[in-house]
């Protein structure tokens, strides 16, 4: 719907060109991101992630590297004008798995419990918090221009310290507000806090110098039911439960500004397609380099590649914040939601057929 709506002027209708520019919804999308990297890291267990297995580990950091690798000598061979930031930009958006696409495909498969799903997951989770590492340390870059080892190191510092400190201080810190709420007894009270909590963290981590949907994340990251057992226990529903209406309504807002961005003319030149496959390619390629950490046997490395190649809401944020920062151009721009799209697509087909090839007839013959 973004995209259409911001190339409705292709067809003489101009009305709602300056919606583009509008500040107050450029204010409510960058809220919808800020609130859908909360409920990704509220979907995220903390426990589960402090115990992921090192295959699971391994799996991300493997494909994180293979992925941005590619990606930078592509984007450096295409764009040999732009600057290594652009590149490093460029490679950063196509790092990081979706785990909520990754997710959805295993459940509606029926293959959540298996092992490929456990290990897929465990590295899906882990390559959303290396992926906002990432984006801290990138986006830092770009607003500082800044290229020496100590900057670089400086702000990879932050970024980790940030993440400690908010799994740590955070997890505990928080606990005071949320019997505040429980004390109050009123409805919304727990919704309230919540999101106070939440722009606290980003506020905490924008003056940090970080991106503020890195709080938004590790906000999400360490609140637990624990922080409210008293009022789940009277009846109210869980954070999950009462955000879902709020980001109903509030992140599409940011996926439809991220399509309003797109110049669809940029589709028809032969540039913007052609990187746009490589840049796919790259993304698809890279993330099979997680089967090679796999050592268990009658897991199908296959599988667990296929499995990371869904690229989804962190992209489109890091792309993004690149076009805000002039490090990304509008044809790269276009060319990177085109791969969040294609990566989204190619996987549940390849996942299934992959995941039921190795079927012996009696199993796939109906019961």
């Amino acid at each position: 719907m973004g995209v259409l709506l911001g190339n409705l002027g292709l067809f003489g209708m101009t009305a709602l060109a300056p919606l583009g520019d509008s500040k107050m919804l450029r204010m409510v999308a960058e809220t919808g991101a800020v609130l859908l990297l909360f409920e990704v890291g509220l979907e995220t267990d903390l426990a589960k992630l402090l115990g992921v297995g090192w295959t699971a580990l391994a799996a991300a950091v493997f494909g994180i590297s293979a992925s941005m690798g590619l990606s930078y000598a592509v984007t450096s061979q295409l764009f040999s004008g732009a600057g290594w930031l652009t590149h490093l930009f460029i490679a950063g958006t196509v790092a990081a798995t979706s785990v909520g696409i990754t997710a959805r495909v295993l459940k509606d498969m029926g293959k959540a419990n298996t092992q490929e799903a456990r290990i897929v997951l465990g590295a899906a989770v882990a390559d959303d918090v290396i992926g906002l590492v990432l984006l801290a340390v990138v986006s830092g870059l770009g607003a500082a221009h800044a290229a020496k080892l100590p900057a670089v190191l400086w702000i990879v510092g932050k970024a980790a310290l940030f993440l400690v400190a908010a799994a740590g201080v955070g997890r505990y810190g928080a606990q005071p507000a949320f019997n505040f709420a429980m004390r109050m007894k009123v409805p919304g009270a727990l919704l309230g806090v919540s999101i106070c909590f939440c722009f606290a963290m980003a506020g905490i981590s924008a003056w940090a110098g970080l991106a503020p949907i890195v709080g938004a994340f590790a906000a999400g990251l360490v609140l637990d039911e624990v922080h409210y057992k008293d009022l789940l226990l009277s009846g109210e529903r869980t954070v999950e439960e009462l955000l879902f209406p709020v980001n109903t309504l509030l992140v599409p807002v940011f996926f439809v500004m991220v399509g309003f961005r797109v110049d669809v003319r940029s589709f028809a030149s032969p540039g913007v397609l052609g990187f746009a496959a490589l840049i796919t390619l790259a993304a698809a390629l890279g993330k099979q380099v997680c089967g090679l950490a796999v050592r268990e046997g009658g897991v199908s490395r296959l599988a667990v590649g296929i499995g990371m190649i869904p690229r989804g809401e962190v992209s489109l944020i890091f792309a993004g914040l690149g076009v805000s920062l002039a490090v990304v151009s509008q044809t790269a721009y276009a060319s990177l939601v085109l791969m969040v799209m294609l990566t989204t697509f190619i996987t549940p087909p390849l996942l299934k057929y992959v995941m039921f090839k190795d079927r012996s007839p009696s199993a796939a013959a109906p019961r």
